[in-house]
């Protein structure tokens, strides 16, 4: 294995984390911005009311998007086992 192959490998293994949590992390992000603009205006400062909401919605979004984040995941790893036999 070159240096060349182990950084592709590494730099392309970090971009699908970045595409596989990115979704995650932006409905979070949402769902926070907008709990606290509510608490804001209400001017309620309980803890549960912002991290209860972002758990929900949280185990909702990853069950919609488990099929997709599977299919991403089967792909590159069939790429790679596929690539093994040029790493030698």
């Amino acid at each position: 294995m070159t240096n060349d192959h182990a950084s592709e490998l590494i730099r392309s293994s970090l971009l699908l984390a970045l595409q596989l949590a990115g979704p995650l992390l932006l409905v979070c992000l949402l769902v926070g911005l907008s709990i606290s603009l509510f608490q804001a205006a209400t001017q309620l400062a309980d803890q549960s009311l912002g991290f209860v909401p972002k758990l929900v919605v949280l185990a909702i979004s990853s069950v919609a998007l488990l099929p997709w984040m599977l299919q991403r995941l089967s792909e590159f790893s069939s790429a790679l086992i596929e690539s093994i036999p040029a790493m030698i």
